[in-house]
């Protein structure tokens, strides 16, 4: 019954996302959107322990306030879109912020990290990638401000560097370096709708590798890396390789999609922007070399040969792609 359950949420979840990207009016974005939420909600209780049911209400506390919002700049917009120029654009920075606060944009990101926290990394998953999709879509259709999206773009590089320096709790960790994706996601929808779809799909792909291994081992903390590393050549080797690749580091895959951006926002004369994006994402980079050299420090008792052996082909294939990924993708766009 369980499965049954998590099946049918799952399903709708994944519907009410498809009719908010599709729809053809926004009061459909918005029932897409709700449908989404509705779905979201049992999904994060279904292992009913303290932590998760709170952050399951702050969740929906949340994003109801964000979709009450949205509702009300949408009305606002459909009624006096033809009258006031003044309040069109005061009607669209609603609008953004709504879209801001469910995605988890800074300032605006006050609940996400204390509600990914209290959650399995499976949820973690959901919120950090399928989630932003229909936020993302709704924000391309919206009237764009220019100067209101790039104050968001270098508060939230500036905010997750930050805050995120000092944490050991690898879900926050992960929380905040999120937050710096979503500001360079915004700078690729600024840009290029291709760029931002380049972007996603990579930080999916690096993402899932990372939290699979942490999923895998029960890993939520810092501490908890050394006994693993300690007797694991394998995860060792491939945590490096993928928090490298999420920090943007040539000549891993995640690079590709920042350096995409950056040469888009130079192309279009973002240029303070793109400087700012690069140096406050350095500091985020500071705690991605922080765990890395961590973990290649240790000493490890197992034969890397034997690791290679007895490895699971998918698991392995697939952190290949983020090794090889610059190479393959470098050659893709040449031909694109």
């Amino acid at each position: 019954m369980k499965n049954f359950h998590k099946i049918l949420f799952i399903n709708t979840m994944t519907i009410g996302t498809l009719i908010a990207v599709s729809s053809m009016s926004w009061l459909t974005a918005w029932i897409g959107l709700e449908i989404n939420l509705l779905s979201l909600l049992p999904l994060m209780q279904m292992y009913k322990n303290k932590s998760s049911s709170e952050a399951m209400i702050k969740y929906f506390i949340v994003q109801a306030m964000a979709s009450a919002m949205l509702l009300f700049s949408i009305i606002i917009f459909t009624n006096t879109k033809n009258f006031n120029v003044e309040l069109n654009v005061i009607t669209s920075i609603m609008m953004d912020t709504a879209l801001m606060l469910k995605l988890g944009a800074a300032p605006l990101h006050f609940w996400f990290p204390e509600i990914a926290s209290g959650l399995s990394w499976e949820m973690n998953f959901v919120l950090m990638t399928w989630q932003k999709i229909a936020p993302m879509m709704l924000l391309t259709y919206s009237t764009q401000i220019p100067t209101f999206l790039s104050i968001i773009i270098i508060i939230s590089s500036m905010i997750s560097g930050l805050q995120g320096m000092n944490q050991t709790c690898l879900r926050k960790i992960l929380t905040y370096s999120s937050i710096n994706h979503v500001s360079w996601m915004i700078s690729a929808l600024l840009n290029s709708m291709n760029v931002w779809l380049y972007y996603f799909l990579i930080y999916c792909i690096i993402n899932f590798n990372i939290i699979i291994m942490l999923n895998k081992y029960n890993i939520m903390y810092l501490k908890q890396l050394g006994k693993i590393f300690a007797f694991s050549k394998k995860l060792k080797f491939f945590f490096m390789l993928n928090f490298l690749s999420l920090g943007g580091l040539p000549p891993f895959l995640g690079f590709f999609p920042k350096w995409m951006t950056v040469n888009h926002m130079v192309t279009k004369n973002y240029h303070i922007l793109a400087m700012l994006l690069i140096l406050f994402t350095l500091v985020t980079l500071y705690f991605y070399m922080r765990i890395t050299f961590t973990s290649f420090s240790i000493n490890t008792e197992e034969s890397m040969i034997m690791v290679f052996n007895k490895m699971n082909y998918f698991y392995f294939y697939s952190n290949l792609i983020s090794l090889i990924g610059l190479v393959m993708c470098t050659i893709a766009s040449n031909f694109y």
